[in-house]
């Protein structure tokens, strides 16, 4: 297996440890729109989300393209974004971008930096394009006599982004059509090949392929008869080598759109690059190697860092800012490779009252002996965290599965799966021991270390089978790598045991509970982004676009559908609080820990009993008890002994009533 020298990129200075993102984070992330402009695309229908206005599937591919840049332009401003129109008579001119890729495909917006003009450009073409349907046809005119081979397609694709994407980014390529049979007849078998061919020149090239299909009622989308025998044996997760021998799988029909609004759901579902968080080797024994990625499967998105901006007059130029060393003596900036690293070994010196120092003898940093060194340069810091070792996993054994607890995880697990662009066969060998640990339910323990300046740390490594969804939703098959503990980053819980609920209380309420469940049984967090930065966000898109922000037409997607719960479980939940209040086992409350409580002070008089209690409650002259008399009771009761005296004789009151003599 010959080893991929250049596998980690992480800079030398970069103080990253195992849960930081910023490597995530920063890196680029280009998206090249391919939209089909086949005649089809052009046929107008009713807008779903508007009356009397009518859109396209050419229109809504251009809207979903529109949206995804807009975002991008707040939560990735480095990212860069480009448009390619397939299946049209329209050509770029001679010294544009674009111009030398295959007949029949347009470099509508090459792939650049997102900025807010070209955004407007965009919204201006589907402002255009909604007051007269014509506009689209007239500026992309269809071809109207055969089709564009796919394999031709995807050859552009890889043209242009080999032309403007740079080499670190991520690539990816967000495929819409709504023909799913592009090349029908006797040269089908050619063309597919064809087709499966130029998307493994694709993937060689490190671009992935998102397909989004569209359908109608009247023309459904049936991958099955073109792109799921393209994309599926070449796709990156190579489904066929993962599961069983057999027909591979089909693509699920979650692709397959019909509304703007579904394209715009899984396109946030894709909008966000499957970044890796690292690159290592993985060693299972000494000659035997294979390479793996590590990425995050929670990450947190925040509000984007504010910068500082230069008015140099005819312009505005972001300022760069960064960090120097600067040597007093020779006021210049020191060299890096000369500092030194230490710790103190006393207090600091302070000044005295006339500036200067105070004496070492009294109070200072205690002076170092000669011969004695403890200054560390960069290189030997790093070595301590380091341990010396370099980057990589390396397998130490198994242990069965039942002696990973569940405490055992206390930070994010790193799902790992193999790169095979780094060690040739890594997948086949990936795979090997995928399947045979989770044939004998075993997990593995390795030592990793996944940054040049994180520490070494043991982990598990549970294996996850690849599961899919009549829903669609899938599982990958891969490992997860969970840091193991040390003994004093666990904690003896309390065993506190609280009321249990009678069987009729929790039927009842798992009935209601039944009728809200999440559909198909999954949370999709994608569909609910933070309310918080999703307002931030739009604010900062109406500004950047000169669009008027209306803080009430702001959407919270986090809100709960009252109504729709009402409506759905409503008497279920009537009935189950009207058995929550005659079940006693729902009415105990259990007595506060008085050890945080101030002790009553002595006093020679015994506490007042239950019967004296109930004789001044009879007679309404429940006031002239102490309030340590009244709280001592209520705590006997299992009452709260909170508010002043006269919320204390409310609830005795209220207690006597509901409980009278027997």
């Amino acid at each position: 297996m010959a080893p991929y020298d250049d596998w980690n990129r992480t800079e030398d200075d970069d103080e990253e440890e195992l849960q930081d993102s910023s490597l995530y984070e920063g890196k680029r992330d280009v998206v090249l729109f391919c939209i089909d402009c086949s005649p089809s695309m052009y046929e107008m229908r009713e807008d779903d989300r508007f009356e009397d206005v009518q859109t396209c599937g050419l229109m809504l591919a251009l809207e979903s393209a529109m949206q995804i840049m807009k975002r991008k332009v707040l939560v990735g401003p480095n990212d860069a974004v480009g448009i390619m129109l397939f299946n049209t008579t329209k050509r770029n001119e001679s010294g544009e971008a674009g111009a030398d890729i295959k007949k029949g495909t347009y470099v509508y917006q090459p792939i650049a930096t997102i900025d807010a003009p070209k955004v407007m450009e965009l919204v201006r073409l589907i402002d255009e394009a909604r007051e007269n349907p014509d506009v689209l046809r007239e500026t992309f005119p269809p071809m109207t006599e055969g089709r564009v081979p796919v394999g031709d397609v995807f050859t552009s694709c890889n043209w242009v982004m080999r032309d403007g994407a740079p080499k670190t980014a991520t690539k990816r390529i967000f495929f819409i059509t709504d023909e799913d049979n592009p090349h029908p007849g006797a040269k089908n078998a050619r063309l597919m090949t064809s087709a499966r061919t130029t998307l493994f020149d694709l993937m060689q090239a490190g671009v992935t392929v998102e397909p989004f299909f569209i359908g109608t009622d009247e023309k459904p989308f049936d991958p099955t008869k073109f792109y799921s025998s393209v994309l599926l044996p070449t796709n990156i997760t190579e489904l066929d080598e993962i599961t069983d021998d057999g027909p591979a799988p089909m693509l699920p029909e979650s692709i397959s759109i019909t509304r703007v609004e579904e394209l715009l759901d899984q396109m946030r579902f894709h909008e966000v690059p499957k970044r890796a968080l690292f690159s290592v080797p993985f060693t299972f024994a000494p000659g035997l190697t294979i390479g793996v990625k590590g990425y995050g499967l929670i990450t947190e998105q925040k509000k984007g860092a504010y910068r500082y901006f230069a008015d140099l007059g005819d312009r505005v130029e972001p300022v760069i800012s960064r960090t120097a060393y600067v040597d007093e003596e020779r006021d210049a900036e020191a060299d890096k490779t000369e500092i030194l690293y230490g710790m103190d070994l006393g207090a600091p010196s302070v000044e005295g009252e006339d500036g200067e120092d105070a004496k070492e003898s009294e109070v200072g940093t205690r002076a170092v002996a000669l011969g004695s060194r403890v200054f560390y340069t960069a290189e030997e810091v790093r070595s301590f965290r380091t341990l010396g070792l370099e980057p990589g996993i390396k397998l130490l054994g198994f242990k069965p599965r039942s002696e990973l607890a569940f405490e055992d995880n206390v930070k994010h697990s790193i799902f790992i799966y193999p790169d095979e662009m780094s060690y040739s066969g890594s997948k086949r060998t990936f795979t090997a021991l995928l399947r045979t640990m989770i044939k004998k339910k075993k997990i593995a323990i390795v030592l990793a270390l996944t940054r040049r300046n994180s520490s070494p740390i043991f982990c598990a490594v549970l294996p996850q089978a690849e599961k899919v969804e009549e829903s669609g939703w899938r599982e990958p098959p891969g490992f997860h790598l969970i840091p193991l503990p040390f003994a004093d980053d666990i904690r003896a819980a309390p065993d506190l045991k609280g009321f249990r609920a009678s069987e009729d209380l929790r039927d009842i309420a798992g009935q209601w509970i039944h009728k809200l469940k999440v559909k198909n049984g999954s949370y999709p967090p994608d569909s609910y982004p933070n309310p918080a930065l999703a307002y931030h966000n739009a604010q900062l898109e109406a500004s950047a676009f000169r669009e008027d922000f209306d803080p009430e037409a702001f959407e919270d997607l986090t809100m709960p559908k009252y109504d729709m719960m009402h409506k759905r479980a409503g008497q279920l939940m009537r009935e189950w609080k009207t058995a929550l209040l005659e079940d006693e086992t729902a009415n105990v409350v259990s007595a506060p820990t008085a050890g945080r409580k101030r002790k009553a002070a002595d006093t020679d008089e015994p506490p007042v009993d239950e019967d004296e209690i109930r004789r001044l409650h009879d007679s309404g002259q429940l006031r002239k008890l102490r309030v340590e008399d009244l709280k001592q009771f209520l705590r006997s009761k299992g009452l709260p002994v909170s508010g002043k005296k006269d919320d204390l004789v409310q609830r005795t009151e209220e207690y006597c009533d509901a409980h009278p003599r027997a």
